[in-house]
């Protein structure tokens, strides 16, 4: 017995969508889901390893596609391409994202009353989105993401538990923006937590970033210690 793995095809309207989707078949009956939204890159085999992982831990994984099915941008400007209508349409990105948590909760692996979202830089942004529709689910966690609101949002009261790890030599989010994102979460009446990792800039969970001019680099420490974070957080909110 050990962690399986599959790919589950679905759509948002006309746009095909392929999600990842692990799961330990020893681990009899339902048990909690945890969604994987992708960086600005799409799904690639890094969310698909921490799919695995999660399925490792007894929880079941669906790295979800934002973008399309096999659409992967091949560098930063492809990248920013594909990612950049979504970040001018919130209200498009957040149907997506639901659509992918629905996806998750459907599966008959998953407990559909326990499932949890993390995502990886662009996905950080996509799991507090998430967070902010008001989605009546257990956590979002949120590695190196923007916090930037979306402005369709304001009023919604948060129900998930939020966990934003974040590189604090991030130039892509300064200080500001965490003290906005804490006074954000407050004002929605959420369950929040912020931790900020020192000498730490951004995409530092991803061993092969590797562009300080960017601001993007690896941080073995904080790597660790995030990930330590995540699986403490989800240990309480699907407890």
């Amino acid at each position: 017995m050990a962690v399986q793995t599959k790919t589950i095809d679905y759509a948002d309207g006309g746009t095909a969508l392929e999600g990842y989707f692990a799961w330990d078949d020893a681990v009899s009956g339902p048990r909690p889901g945890v969604l994987i939204v992708h960086a600005w890159a799409g799904r690639t085999p890094f969310e698909e390893d921490v799919a695995r992982k999660l399925a490792g831990l007894g929880y079941a994984g669906l790295a979800m596609d934002v973008y399309g099915k096999g659409v992967l941008g091949k560098d930063p400007e492809e990248n920013t391409k594909l990612m950049t209508p979504f970040l001018e349409d919130r209200p498009m990105l957040q149907k997506r994202l639901q659509i992918g948590l629905q996806v998750l909760r459907d599966e008959a692996e998953v407990d559909a009353n326990k499932v949890a979202a993390t995502g990886y830089c662009f996905g950080g942004l996509c799991v507090l989105d998430l967070a902010r529709t008001g989605e009546a689910f257990q956590g979002a966690a949120s590695f190196h993401g923007l916090f930037n609101k979306p402005g369709n949002t304001d009023g919604n009261a948060i129900k998930a538990k939020v966990l934003a790890l974040h590189g604090w030599d991030d130039p892509m989010v300064p200080p500001a923006d965490v003290v906005a994102l804490a006074e954000e979460l407050t004002s929605a009446g959420a369950d929040w937590q912020i931790h900020g990792y020192g000498n730490t800039v951004h995409a530092f969970t991803n061993p092969e970033a590797n562009a300080p001019e960017m601001g993007a680099l690896y941080q073995a420490d904080a790597d660790r210690r995030s990930w330590q974070a995540m699986e403490n957080f989800l240990a309480e909110v699907f407890a």
